[in-house]
């Protein structure tokens, strides 16, 4: 609320009293600290060393002996419903954020808008004289808005950041990075063969933005929300990183198991007696559903005895990437407490780190080279990740770990992330320093706490009372409860309840019991009242091996009820447990306007794909109007995707090519027959379809792709395109430029277009067939 002016006005300023009150910035009270919220992404809880794992992170092992380890941390088993709690404090579902931000549905839970009544805590520290940042994946912003045209008020500068720098959606490429940098796309500062790495780099600007303030107003505190890209997909790091694990991994999943365990214990976050949960612990997958549906195949455990030699040398590889991938990061992170160390901020700074979730299970029974794969509800033979095990982790590679490294990755606990009602899916490594108020302590909190909670515990060490209105909008009640108290009390109370839905998943947790459902997320089993209904207590047995609703019916109806209870209060109906390529091609806003025809220009920033033309299942024609200036002429003129999936038209050879990356191990390629010569040109892809391809392995739509110069036809070839999106939260459309990755069989990213200029290239998906050139498709351009 703006301050009344106690001055005093006159005629003449020299007879006036100036009051600068109600005009300043306003300011924190003086020694306010600093606040550094660190979340790690898909990092299961025994992943980490200070947490047991067999992965070496000395910054967070630094952290954690400068503050408190909290053993009992939750989540909401998702990345961006647990990122939506964290930085509000609220329930995911009341966040309407309890799904991606790209799957979102027309109902008040699952719109992936957050609204506006809930508050971020950026936006509240930045009314109360902080400077706000957001440094690395923000994935809170519904994926149609995700382009340069879109609304951005769900973006963090329209969340009370002031200065972003990152990525928009669920994963990047470390490599070749779609990034953002406050407002507007920009390109990464350099490329892997000069050393980029997306984590090192979001380490850069993490100080930069620091120390571009603190020069000029040193007293003034920052609240900063560094979001890592590690450990989500692709797990992508340099080769030594990986190397540096070799035979850590070598005697499997399984095996590494039973020490985790006992160093668990060691470090006193989990009771003598819990148990190591079985491996496929209701049997799959050979367990149906209650109306006899199967089990999903991308939700199960490979036992380590029944894997071939090549496959074990293969298993073990995408773990050491994958921990070479952590390590690197956490090296990297060091540098930001270093540089926090180094200018006197690191005492005053209250530090939280998270995981938003657990392992990661997006890699199947058998991993992958291309999670990608996952979202279109393919398999990946092993066979076929074999052919690259050498390129694990390069820049020519998507790959994820198998469900087995997840699963050992959350030891002691079952499943992995997705699993809502599950602690592989929700319990994660929670680690909490303020090095001026806070002692190191000793003892390991056991107090049950969610990322919902994190919010109201930050408002409570900085003494600040969440507004009532925020921007204009009348807050809602914040959901979380504080847990400051138990940072230097042991004994202080834990939360009593914590609600959660997602996915088809649904569990509430109640004064040390946790009642869930058997029903598999993304499944598509629908039947949720015939769902099992399944009891654990977790004050007696945390790896939840023993369900005992048939010894406890009473308590069991009891959490039914409050579950149905809190779903009313927090927007929990309806449930979605539709598959991924469900959701994928689900009907919803498409962020811009429904047409048959799409018009791109040549170095327009890259169009998401949930913004762009959608070509999947149907026929389609692309054109580009050139003017080629000499022989040597080459590079991308329209590229849709990327290296996880995606098509090109582009000049190789004074040819012109079209290639189809069908989820990036089906690389199908049509060639012109002839040069193209120097002059003005329509350059044209057209694909008919003819129907369902029948081969199992490629459910696409097949066809004929045939390329024209002008009105004369230079090649044919049938293909199968992809049925549903190539990567929806990666690679957009771009034209003149590949800005990610390579998508086509003989040529390496970046591949822009040189020796002549692009006027634009359309896109037509009216279903026409564009026969004669010269009068269609021609008279698109303006070229004689």
């Amino acid at each position: 609320m703006a301050k009344d002016f106690r001055g005093k006005i006159s005629l003449d300023i020299h007879d006036s009293e100036p009051d600068w009150e109600p005009f300043l910035a306003p300011k924190a009270a003086e020694g306010a600290p600093n606040v550094l919220v660190i979340a790690w992404d898909d990092v299961g809880y025994a992943t980490m060393d200070c947490f047991g794992g067999p992965v070496r992170t000395p910054t967070m092992s630094r952290i954690a002996d400068m503050g408190v380890r909290y053993s009992n941390f939750h989540t909401t088993a998702l990345c961006s419903p647990s990122r939506a709690s964290l930085l509000t404090g609220r329930n995911a579902t009341s966040n309407g954020m309890a799904t991606i931000a790209e799957f979102s549905a027309g109902f008040p839970g699952i719109s992936t808008r957050i609204p506006f009544e809930n508050g971020f805590i950026s936006e509240v520290l930045a009314e109360r004289g902080y400077n706000t940042y957001c440094v690395g994946k923000w994935h809170l912003t519904p994926g149609e808005e995700t382009s340069m045209a879109a609304f951005k008020g769900r973006w963090p500068l329209g969340r009370g950041f002031e200065r972003f720098y990152g990525f928009l959606g669920g994963e990047s490429s470390c490599w070749y990075p779609d990034l953002v940098h406050d407002n507007h796309q920009v390109e990464p500062p350099a490329t892997p063969d000069e050393g980029y790495h997306i984590a090192k780099d979001l380490s850069d600007k993490a100080i930069e933005f620091i120390r571009d303030a603190k020069v000029v107003e040193p007293d003034k505190p920052f609240f900063m929300y560094l979001s890592l890209d590690a450990a989500h997909a692709p797990h992508h790091v340099f080769k030594e990183w990986a190397d540096a694990y070799k035979g850590v991994f070598d005697e499997g999943y399984e095996a590494i198991r039973p020490e985790i365990l006992r160093r668990q214990k060691e470090i006193g976050l989990l009771p003598e007696d819990t148990e190591l949960s079985a491996i496929n612990p209701h049997g799959e997958p050979d367990v149906t559903g209650p109306d006899g549906q199967p089990w999903p195949r991308l939700d199960t455990v490979r036992p380590w005895d029944t894997l071939s030699d090549d496959e074990k040398r293969l298993f073990i590889r995408m773990a050491e990437v994958f921990a070479g991938y952590v390590s690197y990061s956490d090296d990297q992170l060091g540098r930001v407490i270093d540089f926090l160390e180094a200018a006197g901020e690191l005492d005053n700074t209250i530090i939280v780190a998270v995981s938003d979730n657990g392992g990661s299970g997006e890699g199947g029974p058998d991993g992958t080279f291309n999670e990608w794969r996952f979202f279109n509800g393919l398999p990946t033979p092993t066979e076929l990740s074999l052919e690259h095990i050498d390129e694990l982790g390069s820049p020519v590679s998507y790959n994820h770990y198998p469900t087995g490294w997840a699963w050992a990755f959350d030891t002691p606990f079952p499943y992995w992330k997705r699993w809502a009602g599950y602690e592989g899916g929700v319990a994660d490594m929670c680690l909490v320093a303020w090095p001026a108020k806070i002692q190191p302590q000793r003892e390991v909190r056991q107090q049950y706490v969610h990322a919902v909670d994190v919010v109201p515990t930050l408002y409570d060490l900085l003494d600040v009372d969440p507004p009532e209105v925020l921007k204009g909008y009348p807050q809602n009640p914040i959901e979380g409860e504080s847990f400051a108290a138990s940072l230097t009390d042991p004994a202080a109370p834990g939360k009593q309840t914590q609600f959660y839905a997602m996915l088809g998943q649904r569990s509430i947790y109640h004064d040390g019991w946790l009642a869930c459902t058997v029903h598999p997320p993304l499944s598509g089993w629908g039947g949720f009242a015939h769902d099992q209904w399944e009891l654990y207590n977790l004050t007696k047995d945390r790896a939840q091996s023993t369900d005992v609703a048939a010894l406890e019916p009473e308590q069991l109806e009891t959490l039914k009820s409050l579950w149905y209870y809190y779903a009313g209060i927090y927007n929990g109906l309806p449930l979605d447990d539709r598959t991924a390529l469900e959701q994928a091609l689900a009907e919803r806003p498409h962020g811009t306007p429904p047409r048959e025809r799409y018009v791109y220009y040549p170095d327009c920033a890259s169009v998401p794909e949930q913004s762009g033309v959608v070509i999947s299942g149907r026929s389609y024609t692309i054109a580009a109007g050139v003017d080629i200036e000499s022989a040597d002429a080459e590079g991308v003129v329209y590229a849709h995707g990327g290296i996880a999936g995606g098509h090109s038209l582009y000049i190789k050879n004074q040819r012109l090519h079209y290639a189809f990356n069908w989820v990036g191990t089906h690389l199908q390629h049509v060639a012109s027959d002839r040069e193209i010569n120097p002059g003005r040109h329509v350059l044209t892809a057209e694909f008919t379809a003819s129907g369902r391809n029948t081969d199992p392995a490629m459910p696409g739509a097949a066809g004929t792709l045939t390329l024209y110069v002008d009105d004369q036809q230079v090649g044919s070839g049938a293909i199968v395109t992809q049925p549903g999106y190539f990567c929806v939260v990666g690679d957009g459309i771009c034209v003149g430029r590949d800005d990610a990755s390579p998508v086509t069989p003989d040529y390496q990213a970046p591949f822009r277009f040189t020796g002549g200029t692009i006027d634009k290239v359309v896109v037509d998906v009216s279903g026409e067939r564009f026969i004669d050139h010269e009068a269609q498709v021609r008279g698109w351009f303006a070229i004689d």
